[in-house]
C-alpha cells in the first residue's frame, strides 16, 4: 500500500529539492511506494501544478500519485506523514513576536487539520521557521495525535557540525558521529561534540584545539544559515532538503547501533534539567518501531550547563508568546 506523504509550501525551493528523494525512495525505502500530496496556498497552485509535471516526467516507480492542493482538509486526510515547511518567513522591519504571530495562526489551523483527518499514527516533522515554536503549536491544537509523534528539524544543524569538524581534521562526515544540537532551532541552539567521536577517537583529543570548540566552531553553526543567505541571497535550500531527507529516514527506519541523532522533541520527563513542555532539541536514539529515546546520562559540563539554559530561556519565552496568542 503507498504511503501518504504530505509536504507543505509544497511552491518552495525545499520542497523543490525535497520531493523528488522522497518520491525516488531515498526517505520510506527502496521498495515502499508513494502517494504525494503538496499543500500551498492557492496564489502558488499553478506553480505545484508545475512540479507535479515534472514529477510525473521523472517516471519514477515508486511514486503511485500526485496531488496538488490549497485545501487542507484534502491535504490531511489520511496522511501517514506530514513534512511542514511552509511558513511565514520574517519580513524587512517584521518583529519577532510580529513572527510568531503570524506563524501561531497558520500552524494552529494545520493542527487542528491534522488532528481531525490524518491518521493518529501520523509523524510529523515542522521545518518552517521557528520551527521548534511551530511545532509546539501544531502539536497543542492537535490533541489526538500522541505528542511523541511531532518534532522539528535540528539535523540540518547537527549535519553543519558534522561537516566543520570533518573539514577540520581532512575527513569524511560520515567518520563523525554523535555531534548534538542542544535546544532552540536559532542562534542560541548549542553544537556540542563532547561527546562525539571521529573515526571511534573523541573529537577533543583529535581537534586538540579546545578554544575552537568551544568558540568559533559553535558561531559557525550557530550563524551558519544566515551566511549562506548573505552568499547565496536565498536560504538553505538544498542542504535543508538532505536534512529533512535524513531526518526521516532515521525516524521511518530506525538509527544505527550506539549512534544518536538530533532531534527536536518533546521535552517533558528529560533528565538534562530542561524546562518541561518545550519542544527542544536533543541526541535520541530511535528503534525499529520509530519510536524516539532521549539519550540519558551524558555529563553535562558547566559551560554546557550555561549554553542549554540560554537555549531553554528563548525557548521558554517563545512558547508563551505563542500560547497567549494561542488562547486569545
Amino acid at each position: 500500500m503507498a504511503l501518504r506523504v504530505l509536504v507543505t509550501g509544497a511552491a518552495g525551493q525545499i520542497a523543490y529539492s525535497l520531493l523528488y528523494s522522497i518520491a525516488k525512495g531515498d526517505v520510506f525505502g527502496k521498495d515502499q511506494q508513494i502517494s504525494l500530496v503538496m499543500l500551498d496556498i492557492p496564489p502558488m497552485l499553478g506553480v505545484v501544478e508545475g512540479v507535479v509535471m515534472e514529477l510525473q516526467d521523472c517516471s519514477l516507480p515508486l511514486l503511485k500519485g500526485c496531488i496538488a492542493t490549497a485545501d487542507v482538509k484534502e491535504a490531511f486526510t489520511d496522511v501517514d506523514a506530514c513534512i511542514m515547511v511552509g511558513a511565514m518567513p520574517r519580513r524587512e522591519g517584521m518583529e519577532r513576536k510580529d513572527l510568531l504571530k503570524a506563524n501561531v495562526k497558520i500552524f494552529e489551523t494545520q493542527g487542528k487539520a491534522l488532528n481531525e483527518y490524518a491518521k493518529k499514527t501520523c509523524k510529523v516533522l515542522v521545518v518552517g521557521n521557528p520551527a521548534n515554536t511551530n511545532c509546539y503549536t501544531m502539536m497543542k491544537n492537535a490533541p489526538s495525535i500522541p505528542t511523541s509523534n511531532f518534532s522539528c528539524l535540528t539535523r540540518l544543524d547537527q549535519n553543519r557540525a558534522q561537516a566543520q569538524i570533518a573539514m577540520r581534521l581532512g575527513t569524511t562526515c560520515d567518520a563523525v558521529t554523535n555531534a548534538i544540537i542542544w535546544g532552540n532551532h536559532s542562534t542560541t541552539q548549542f553544537p556540542d561534540v563532547a561527546h562525539a567521536k571521529v573515526n571511534g577517537t573523541p573529537v577533543y583529543e583529535a581537534v586538540k584545539d579546545d578554544d575552537y570548540l568551544k568558540g568559533e566552531f559553535i558561531k559557525t553553526v550557530q550563524t551558519r544559515g544566515g551566511a549562506v543567505i548573505k552568499a547565496r541571497k536565498l536560504s538553505s535550500a538544498m542542504s535543508a532538503a538532505k536534512a529533512i531527507c535524513d531526518h526521516m529516514r532515521d525516524w521511518w527506519c530506525g538509527t544505527k547501533g550506539d549512534q544518536w541523532v538530533s532531534m527536536g522533541v518533546v521535552s517533558t520527563g528529560n533528565k538534562y534539567g530542561v524546562a518541561e513542555d518545550l519542544i527542544f532539541s536533543f541526541p535520541v536514539r530511535i528503534n525499529a518501531d520509530r519510536e524516539w529515546q532521549i539519550v540519558d546520562g551524558l555529563p553535562i559540563s558547566d559551560f554546557a550547563r550555561e549554553k542549554l539554559d540560554i537555549t531553554a530561556k528563548e525557548l521558554t519565552e517563545e512558547r508563551d508568546i505563542a500560547a497567549a496568542f494561542l488562547s486569545a
